[in-house]
């Protein structure tokens, strides 16, 4: 979360410097311009044409200063707008690195959340939704179609924000649940220690999530005939893992629709909350 915070403050200082140095750089050519017409005698456009290729230091020499006012002025403006401009120009090329930047960052980080459903989350939320004992009220939501756009994601996203996912405890297999995350305690590890993850604040608590749930399971020497009270707690620890995953789920499915159809096309055949899935394409 504080990386992604790190990020965002980061992209919106250079947009607030490359606004600055737009204004600052138009309110000088603007004041110079004036200035250039009361000195030399200039046509607006004329004093405008000198002062802005003076200022991008490409300078034709068509247009220069007679008068020794006119000079000097013609040093002033070169002190002052040329830096602007550089500094403008400097702004905007970091700006566009910086965008190309974050948009390689995504592209792994979709990367590592693919790895993530193929190996873990896919069956987590096979086992989870099975669970659930209100899943009827969100099933239909969640059979995503192949032609859906993306106001329908938006709008299915908003529908199920306020869903209480709800899973039965005395009905979760712990001993086989404890057998699947601990068989994968070392991958999610792995990802843990990725730099981008902290770019995705939703699959990052996600994750952690699912490893705390792992850590949990593997520090009971048994997991079965536990107390109702323990049942009870590890269970909230599903119900979090369960909500989280949905939504990350749906903002997965989105993402491969856009850049990826021939996985969206397999992740909608396999898709957990619809009944007649399957892979096989008919």
């Amino acid at each position: 979360m504080g990386g992604k915070l790190v990020v965002r403050k980061k992209a919106d200082h250079l947009v607030v410097r490359v606004k600055f140095f737009v204004v600052a750089l138009a309110l000088l050519i603007f004041a110079w311009s004036l200035a250039f017409m009361a000195v030399e005698r200039r046509s607006f456009v004329d004093s405008i044409y000198y002062t802005f290729v003076t200022v991008t230091t490409v300078g034709y020499g068509d247009i220069h200063p007679e008068s020794t006012a006119g000079k000097m002025m013609a040093i002033l403006i070169i002190l002052t707008g040329t830096g602007m401009f550089g500094g403008l120009v400097a702004s905007m090329t970091e700006m566009l690195l910086n965008r190309r930047e974050r948009g390689v960052r995504r592209e792994k980080l979709n990367m590592v959340i693919g790895a993530f459903f193929s190996e873990v989350g896919s069956t987590l939320l096979v086992h989870f939704s099975d669970l659930d004992t209100r899943v009827e009220q969100i099933k239909s939501d969640l059979v995503v179609k192949g032609d859906w756009t993306a106001a329908q994601f938006q709008s299915v996203a908003e529908r199920i924000r306020g869903y209480d996912y709800q899973v039965d405890a005395a009905q979760v297999d712990f001993e086989r649940l404890r057998a699947f995350l601990t068989q994968r305690r070392e991958f999610m590890l792995r990802l843990l220690e990725n730099p981008t993850l902290m770019e995705h604040e939703l699959f990052t608590d996600l994750l952690l999530a699912v490893f705390h749930l792992t850590e949990e399971l593997a520090h009971r020497k048994k997991v079965t005939d536990l107390p109702v009270t323990d049942q009870a707690h590890l269970a909230g620890d599903v119900k979090r893992i369960y909500g989280l995953l949905v939504h990350q789920w749906l903002d997965y499915l989105y993402y491969l629709k856009i850049n990826y159809p021939y996985l969206f096309s397999l992740a909608i055949r396999t898709n957990p909350f619809d009944e007649k899935a399957s892979a096989i394409v008919s």
